[in-house]
């Protein structure tokens, strides 16, 4: 299932679309359940993951926003 959002993390802002199915995978993020991720702030993509990581998250409120979403939907 698609969820998407927004996500206010200290000073930024994020847009986050992930697909999330309903039992852990190999695939998913830490075997999770999010097996696709994308995080967009100001409209550029600061962390993607699609059954592997394209682009980790590199700043503190980027790997912050990925932390709330894992405890939400992982």
């Amino acid at each position: 299932m698609w969820r998407e959002g927004t996500l206010e993390i200290g000073k930024s802002v994020f847009r986050y679309c992930i697909k999330v199915y309903g039992e852990g995978s190999e695939y998913g993020i830490d075997e999770g359940r999010i097996s696709k991720l994308m995080l967009k702030r100001n409209g550029n993509v600061v962390c993607n993951y699609d059954r592997g990581w394209d682009i980790r998250p590199r700043d503190t409120d980027t790997r912050q926003a990925l932390v709330s979403l894992k405890k939400t939907y992982n």
